[in-house]
């Protein structure tokens, strides 16, 4: 993907993780799934985050979110990833976690036709998110490549 400000450069996958781990912050504190987040910023904000990702890793991730909030007029919700049953999840994974499985889906289904905002999309707003943001099953820490199959064969 090329950097809308930076022609001359390209989108790392780096950027493109922190722009996950972003919207994994996000949706956790709105309680919102990750699609409300996307799906409101779009794919023009997206690009341009993804863009300026490689300076906004060195800020403040509070400050980030705060500004993201703000910026796009982001509503609290009801949709509490983190309310899982103890029998059944011990330790919800992290927001740097989540951020790297969802890159990592984003990158391995990405087409030639399509950059990083429209893998985002795509990929936080097909239904198998639902399954993997569902803490009490092991979906979330399958390997990459078991992931990518589920994803394609449209589900686990």
């Amino acid at each position: 993907m090329t950097n809308v400000f930076f022609p001359n450069e390209k989108v790392q996958e780096d950027d493109l993780y922190f722009v996950c781990y972003m919207v994994e912050r996000i949706a956790r504190r709105l309680k919102q799934p990750k699609n409300y987040v996307v799906n409101t910023m779009g794919h023009d904000e997206l690009a341009r985050k993804l863009s300026l990702a490689d300076v906004l890793h060195s800020e403040n991730p509070l400050a980030v979110e705060a500004d993201w909030i703000d910026e796009y007029q982001l509503q609290p919700g009801d949709y509490d990833v983190t309310q899982v049953d103890p029998e059944l999840c011990d330790k919800i994974p992290s927001a740097t976690q989540m951020g790297k499985v969802y890159k990592r889906l984003i990158v391995h289904t990405l087409n030639s036709e399509e950059d990083y905002a429209d893998g985002m999309l795509r990929v936080f707003n097909d239904p198998i998110c639902e399954v993997i943001d569902d803490y009490n099953c092991s979906a979330y820490y399958e390997p990459s490549p078991y992931i990518v199959r589920s994803y394609y064969a449209g589900g686990f």
